[in-house]
């Protein structure tokens, strides 16, 4: 686990913050509302004829930094380094989700393509963080290490 990290994903957030609020028309902060703005600020950035896929890496970092600490806000989860899969935020029911992974997704196959950060976002907090996801899987064969990506 490299904790020296968590300081580049708070600079991340507070990027995000800076840089997107003032374009957005909600108010902007580690909310679902904002949530909801960056997927559609995603989705304008595909829809642009110079967008390059191959360049995304510092937009993946940032934007998935500002989802996972919106993510924790809301559900009372804290970043955790997987050593096999990376950052992601440890959920109350022990669950993590992987911020970063659901914005490259959606970077590479779009709302249209099924990927959807704002989905992603109500999933974790309203059915993941909250227990209602295991409730519902309860009777059948789950797995208790549940990922959400």
């Amino acid at each position: 686990m490299d904790e020296q990290e968590l300081p580049q994903i708070q600079a991340n957030v507070s990027l995000a913050i800076d840089q997107l609020g003032p374009l957005s028309d909600v108010d902007f902060g580690l909310n679902r509302e904002s949530v909801e703005w960056v997927e559609g600020f995603i989705e304008r950035q595909r829809s642009r004829p110079d967008f390059d896929l191959e360049q995304i890496d510092g937009l993946v970092g940032v934007l998935g930094s500002f989802l996972g600490a919106c993510i924790a806000a809301a559900t009372g989860g804290r970043w955790h380094r997987s050593d096999d899969d990376g950052w992601g935020v440890l959920l109350s029911d022990g669950s993590t989700a992987f911020p970063f992974a659901k914005v490259r997704k959606q970077f590479r196959s779009g709302v249209e393509g099924g990927e959807s950060i704002a989905s992603f976002y109500r999933i974790a907090v309203d059915f993941i963080a909250t227990g209602k996801m295991r409730e519902a899987r309860e009777g059948g064969a789950g797995s208790a290490d549940q990922h959400a990506t």
